[in-house]
């Protein structure tokens, strides 16, 4: 019996899933969230096995919270369930240790089909964007997994610029950014632009990749008021 907790911040949307998953009978629903440090919440009594987690949720998103469950959970294996396909989400979502990558749209074939590829220890991404997840590692590899940038440029860096820097980091969607920082997104766009010259990289991708690799967050912490 595989034990699955379901986290989107749509009521019917988690209802449903309980009903599909709960018509199998290898399948078990222990528990539902409807935001990131709910399933946080939910993990201190519900072990599952699998965490079918929504990217887009209030409080803590399902990108953050796959760090958080990853980093005290290693063994729950999580699938990231989205509507949506940014290049920045599937790159932070399996960065931080998802194991299947998949479209609401698929079916309840393919997503049971999932849970288990998953649950064995495998991964599962669907078709529609495993184009985009080779063209991501396929820019990393191409750029020796490091990106670099010069000290003197990170330094020139605003805080609102850090913010957004972070942000991306995070896996943000420019609308997110926008709304965390009370700003337009052609606003966001013009911000993430001049980073991007800034710092010299050449797209999103590249300014995720340095964030991760140079641990902006903390750099933050330390230099944000300077």
């Amino acid at each position: 019996m595989i034990k699955v907790l379901i986290a989107d911040d749509q009521e019917l949307i988690r209802e449903s899933l309980g009903i599909i998953l709960s018509s199998f009978e290898d399948i078990e629903v222990v528990a539902s969230a409807s935001d990131g440090e709910e399933v946080l919440d939910k993990l201190k009594t519900s072990r599952p096995d699998v965490i079918l987690m929504d990217v887009r949720m209030p409080v803590l998103d399902g990108v953050l919270c796959t760090k958080r469950v990853k980093e005290r959970y290693s063994d729950i294996k999580i699938i990231i369930i989205t509507t949506f396909d940014d290049d920045e989400f599937i790159f932070s979502a399996l960065k931080y240790g998802a194991s299947g990558y998949l479209l609401k749209g698929v079916s309840t074939e393919e997503l049971h089909k999932a849970i288990h590829t998953v649950y064995s220890g495998g991964a599962m991404i669907n078709p529609d964007i495993a184009s985009k997840v080779v063209t991501i590692f396929s820019q990393m590899a191409q750029s020796n997994f490091t990106v670099q940038v010069d000290s003197k440029q990170v330094e020139s860096l605003s805080d609102v610029e850090w913010q957004i820097v972070k942000d991306v980091a995070y896996g943000k969607s420019n609308k997110e950014i926008a709304a965390d920082l009370f700003l337009s997104e052609g606003t966001v766009r013009n911000y993430l632009s001049a980073i991007l010259a800034k710092l010299e990289l050449r797209d999103r991708t590249q300014l995720a990749i340095w964030a991760t690799q140079a641990g902006v967050i903390s750099y933050q912490v330390e230099h944000g008021d300077d």
